[in-house]
């Protein structure tokens, strides 16, 4: 599942097809229809904040509805633009280098890792990213055991940025990507912790498995040539 973002007096919400082809993010119809300028594809974002734009066209987007631009495209500074825009405190002073600190490792051996995984062009490659996801999977086990949140009693902007990879982590990366050396249910901390932020108002709902498990299954020809989805897992153990 996948948004696009307009940002006014309201923030509105436009979802893209899951199924991805040659031709990009489309809004198809139905639910995933750009209601904020009846795009019929991603790209039209794109062309219309850059003129003759042929780069890669990515997701999400956070879209500027009074100048008509993309103001970016990047999940990370959408998070911390959104919690200003919201007047949040999900990235307090007192917190921010740790956070930093977070996001470094937990990005670059985790959220990345399991793509890096999936799409290495070599045994060696696969090994070490292989590595680094399970490295950072226990660490993340070990700080939770001794803290509720990354940071501590409260949310803040690190947990809402690694929730997303672990909530697909079983159902996808797991075996889409071949990050099978453990799954998430077999981590009591961590599946304590993405259960709490699951959980909290308004999250559960942004939760597509459906949606999620189309767009991988069947987007990368290379990983899942027959493009079958698989029917489980039975048991997420976080929406319970």
């Amino acid at each position: 599942m996948r948004a696009v973002l307009g940002l006014e007096d309201a923030l509105g919400v436009s979802y893209a097809d899951p199924y991805r082809d040659e031709r990009g993010w489309a809004f198809t119809g139905g639910r995933f229809t750009d209601e904020v300028n009846d795009f019929a594809y991603l790209r039209e974002a794109y062309e219309a904040t850059s003129p003759g734009y042929d780069a890669h066209v990515s997701v999400p987007v956070l879209w500027d509805t009074q100048e008509g631009v993309i103001v970016s495209n990047e999940s990370a500074d959408i998070v911390r633009i959104l919690n200003d825009w919201a007047g949040g405190d999900l990235y307090p002073a007192d917190k921010r280098a740790e956070i930093d600190a977070l996001n470094e490792w937990i990005y670059g051996e985790f959220q990345n890792g399991v793509y890096r995984a999936g799409f290495a062009r070599s045994q060696e490659a696969y090994e070490e990213a292989f590595r680094g996801v399970f490295s950072a999977l226990d660490r993340l086990e070990l700080l939770l055991g001794e803290r509720r949140y990354l940071t501590g009693e409260t949310i803040t902007e690190a947990d809402w940025r690694v929730l997303p990879t672990l909530l697909r982590f079983d159902a996808v990366y797991n075996t889409h990507f071949r990050c099978n050396g453990r799954r998430l249910v077999e981590y009591p901390h961590l599946l304590r912790y993405t259960t709490d932020l699951f959980h909290q108002p308004h999250v559960a709902q942004t939760f597509a498995l459906e949606e999620i498990k189309r767009h991988y299954y069947t987007t990368h020809d290379e990983l899942n040539p027959k493009r079958i989805i698989p029917a489980g897992p039975l048991d997420l153990g976080f929406t319970r």
